[in-house]
């Protein structure tokens, strides 16, 4: 039994330093494919690119930044920063410096966006985003706000945001629903609402005539049906009895 006993607690012993063993090399295994991110700023994208491949990182420019006091062409910031622990292959992303703004921010408040486009682009400028909003005071296409405004001074990115003005939209409606009523009063709420009377036909399909067209006919289908969306100005087309 005591042999048993010795056995079983050697046994179990030996477990515990297999599993100490196993997770001593994981831990190796994952911490040894780790690295400290390197600090690239300041240095210029092709040394920030030599650097972060000789630890094993990948590194990628996406984004330009006006700045007074890092000089152009340098990395101005990066991401993740510097010490950092993260595995080879990670892509580090950087933001180069255009030093400080030397570019006068152009006016295209009411230009075309085309125009706005073209003059932004001749300034070394870029388009940034750009909005639409009806204006019914202004031209559709043309540019009724910028950001940043005209000759601003210290602007991050070289970059100019646009609203523009799009055509307005027919007012739509949903469709009531006319059957069972007398074609006289629903005429005249067509025409309260901004609707034209269409053709007016009697039941039989028949052209309607005079007597059809009486206020007191009663409308037994309609065009377009109840529910369906209809824009101001639409004809409306009615079967009565």
């Amino acid at each position: 039994m005591k042999s048993f006993f010795r056995f079983a607690l050697l046994a179990l012993m030996l477990l515990v330093v297999a599993l100490l063993s196993a997770l001593t090399a994981m831990r190796l295994a994952i911490h040894g494919r780790e690295v400290a991110v390197p600090d690239l700023t300041r240095k210029t994208p092709a040394e920030a690119r030599k650097i972060a491949e000789q630890s094993g990182l990948h590194m990628d420019v996406e984004r330009q930044y006006y700045s007074a006091n890092v000089p152009a062409g340098n990395v101005l910031s990066q991401l993740p920063p510097p010490g950092t622990q993260v595995r080879r292959g990670w892509q580090i992303r950087v933001a180069e410096s255009l030093g400080p703004q030397r570019v006068a921010i152009p006016n295209v408040v009411g230009q075309s966006e085309r125009a706005a486009e073209i003059n932004i682009g001749r300034r070394g400028l870029n388009v940034g985003a750009i909005a639409r909003l009806e204006f019914p005071d202004a031209t559709p296409g043309e540019v009724v706000s910028q950001a940043p405004p005209s000759n601003a001074s210290s602007v991050s990115a070289p970059k100019i945001s646009l609203l523009v003005s799009e055509p307005s939209q027919p007012q739509s409606f949903v469709m009531p629903n006319f059957v069972g009523q007398p074609l006289g009063s629903v005429t005249l709420a067509l025409q309260d609402a901004g609707f034209r009377l269409g053709a007016v036909t009697v039941q039989s399909g028949t052209a309607a005539g005079s007597s059809a067209r009486s206020p007191a006919s009663i409308i037994v289908s309609q065009n377009p049906v109840a529910g369906a969306k209809v824009m101001a100005g639409s004809a409306i087309t009615f079967v009565v009895q």
